[in-house]
């Protein structure tokens, strides 16, 4: 997802089960850019695994990990 060609975020916030992923890209002007992606993570048997959905419960989470993503993109971290 970044133009790094890296595999992974450049930061990530977590609250129990619901984790939201930052990732930077870099725009025609070399500015950072940020996207970010947010899963629930579950176990099915053995294995965990990801979704993108979410329940009602899950919504206060995703919100309070969406505004801690929002205000990382703004920090020094994320400019270096």
């Amino acid at each position: 997802m970044s133009s790094s060609g890296s595999n992974k975020p450049v930061h990530e916030v977590r609250l129990g089960s619901i984790k939201a992923a930052i990732w930077r890209d870099q725009t025609q002007d070399n500015k950072p850019r940020f996207n970010v992606s947010v899963t629930r993570s579950y176990k099915d048997g053995d294995k965990w695994k990801n979704s993108e959905y979410f329940g009602r419960e899950d919504l206060p989470k995703v919100a309070l990990v969406m505004q801690k993503a929002y205000e990382w993109t703004f920090s020094p971290a994320a400019t270096e």
